[in-house]
């Protein structure tokens, strides 16, 4: 007899919870948050994009901040405070010489300023765009070495290289290339962030904070 319950008291209390199971986990949705039509998705125009991207940014599309999380994922992960062992800072990863020639001196302050931190990215891009403006009209929709270049692709190499290193590389159609402390070179760059939107920089001489 009591083996008889030791054996019927288990499959009692599954028949219990399963009989419950259902009502205990209904959820209701409600209206407003219900998709009812599908939602249009912008992604970067790089067929080969998810198969080269080694990591999952946030996914902002092929819009201009979705170039920059995408470039500050690379960079840094995304971290404002972060500082790689060659000293570079910062979630966009900039070393002093650079930040000094857009008016930035203090390092502590641009590490504890995010507001200060993507201001100076864009206005670096604007600086490179402006350096560049000759060679993005001359090389995009140009394939170098089987990579077709693209304005977000040549921003993104000049963050890495500088822009006249980007120069040199262009117009030496890839036989002048550079390679980073962390092995990364120009080409990579062109091909990893090609296909972005980014139009909306403007290019400016000599822009400071």
């Amino acid at each position: 007899m009591r083996r008889w319950i030791l054996l019927s008291c288990p499959l009692i209390v599954i028949f219990i919870l399963v009989s419950y199971g259902f009502d205990l986990y209904k959820v209701s949705v409600p209206n407003a948050l219900k998709v009812k039509e599908p939602t249009e998705v912008l992604f970067p125009k790089d067929k080969i994009y998810f198969e080269r991207l080694e990591a999952t940014p946030p996914f902002l599309g092929s819009s201009l901040n979705g170039f920059k999380e995408a470039l500050a994922f690379k960079e840094s992960q995304g971290n404002y405070a972060a500082v790689n062992t060659f000293g570079y800072l910062g979630k966009y990863q900039f070393g002093m010489n650079t930040l000094q020639l857009m008016g930035v001196y203090n390092q502590h302050q641009f590490l504890n300023d995010p507001i200060l931190q993507e201001k100076v990215f864009q206005i670096n891009m604007s600086r490179n765009k402006w350096i560049l403006r000759r060679d993005i009209k001359r090389f995009v929709g140009k394939p170098i070495k089987g990579i077709m270049v693209t304005e977000s692709g040549i921003l993104a190499a000049a963050h890495l290289a500088g822009a006249g290193n980007v120069k040199s590389y262009l117009r030496s159609y890839g036989k002048v290339d550079v390679i980073d402390g962390y092995g990364t070179t120009i080409a990579k760059y062109l091909q990893k962030f090609s296909g972005y939107d980014v139009s909306s920089v403007e290019a400016i001489k000599n822009p400071r904070i």
